[in-house]
């Protein structure tokens, strides 16, 4: 199974690249990230690996297996039956703009099963990074603190349950 998510961002492809790759600093602009911790040191790279944890999904461990410097990583996560490899791909366009496009893809015995049962969340936690990516990198490309609550500095989207896109702080 495959998802694919592309976003065009008012922002350069090196503004964009230096969030993307920034992988502790994710749970800052997504809300589909809990925690991101490199579990190296050294520079982000080929062999370069994290533990990510997410809403409603188990702890992995991510490890890249591709890496061109401003323009685009791989990773991939397993276990028994299953692996699972993330793109990540930064294009230039015209006018300082860029292209996001993020891809995940799973493969194995297991990975219809699931999918059944985790295919929806997926692909709703990949088209939420991509567009928090896209406001975060446009925000902090037209004033840095735009976007932001002017009396605590947080994202406004930080709050928002990743799972439903509800706010937990409303009730209906």
């Amino acid at each position: 199974m495959r998802v694919e998510v592309t976003e065009e961002i008012e922002a350069t492809p090196e503004q964009v690249w230096a969030v993307l790759s920034d992988v502790p600093h994710w749970p800052d602009w997504t809300p589909t990230m809990t925690s991101v911790r490199r579990l190296d040191d050294g520079p982000f790279g080929v062999d370069s690996a994290a533990e990510i944890r997410q809403p409603k999904l188990p702890r992995n461990v991510w490890r890249v297996t591709r890496y061109e410097p401003g323009r685009r990583f791989e990773w991939a996560t397993a276990g028994p039956g299953l692996v699972t490899r993330g793109d990540h791909l930064v294009e230039p366009l015209a006018g300082g703009r860029s292209r996001l496009t993020l891809v995940l893809e799973s493969t194995g015995a297991l990975s219809g099963l699931v999918w059944l049962l985790l295919g929806s969340l997926t692909r709703r936690y990949v088209s939420l990074e991509a567009s928090s990516l896209k406001r975060h990198c446009e925000s902090a490309s037209t004033d840095p603190t735009a976007g932001a609550d002017p009396t605590t500095g947080a994202d406004p989207t930080a709050g928002t349950d990743p799972t439903t896109g509800a706010d937990p702080t409303t009730r209906s």
